[in-house]
């Protein structure tokens, strides 16, 4: 899996998106290849809505929940 920013374009009446040649040539893409492409538009205000949504909502301490995943993880 690659993550990847680039610009939209317009060619004609559509747009595109040109995938870098190092992200190809890694990711062994070829002509005709079926690929999936997540979209994530970046806006400030996306972002800043994100920020205090899980205010209230999480009772336990930035510790304990270190220790749960470490205990987890070994």
């Amino acid at each position: 899996m690659a993550v990847i920013e680039t610009e939209v374009k317009k060619w004609g009446n559509s747009f595109g998106i040109v995938i870098p040649k190092e992200t190809i040539e890694r990711e062994n893409i070829r002509e005709k290849m079926k690929i999936k492409i997540i979209i994530v538009k970046e806006s400030r205000k996306a972002l800043k809505s994100s920020f205090g949504i899980g205010k209230g909502k999480i009772i336990k301490s930035g510790q304990q929940i270190k220790d749960e995943l470490r205990r987890e993880l070994y």
